[in-house]
């Protein structure tokens, strides 16, 4: 194989770990059943853990990957990046969630 095919096959390498990292941990992981977690989202409507508010996912607040408080009330991640994105704007995600609860009844349809 010559210089310029193995530079294309270090390319095609590079893109491929690129979006096998994003599947794995970044944006992809919601599509993909959860951040690393086994089980994916999680169950729907359960009581025992607090509800993402940027993804819905379900997260036990002993393993939240980040948490934070807003207007007093503690919200908890499933992910450093949901956290994020929730600080950068909270309102933004709770007007989502209380929109989602006037819609669906307070609970997530599959």
């Amino acid at each position: 194989m010559d210089a310029e095919g193995l530079k294309s096959l270090g390319w095609i390498v590079l893109w491929g770990l690129l979006f096998f990292v994003m599947m794995r941990y970044g944006c992809g992981a919601h599509m993909m059943g959860g951040h690393g977690h086994r089980g994916g989202h999680g169950k729907h409507g359960g009581s025992d853990g607090e509800r993402d508010p940027v993804c819905g996912m379900d997260v036990d607040p002993g393993k939240a990957a980040g948490a934070s408080v807003h207007t007093g009330k503690t919200y908890y991640f499933c992910s450093t990046s949901c956290r994020d994105q929730f600080e950068q704007d909270p309102r933004k995600y709770l007007a989502a969630v209380e929109q989602g609860k006037q819609q669906h009844g307070g609970h997530h349809h599959g």
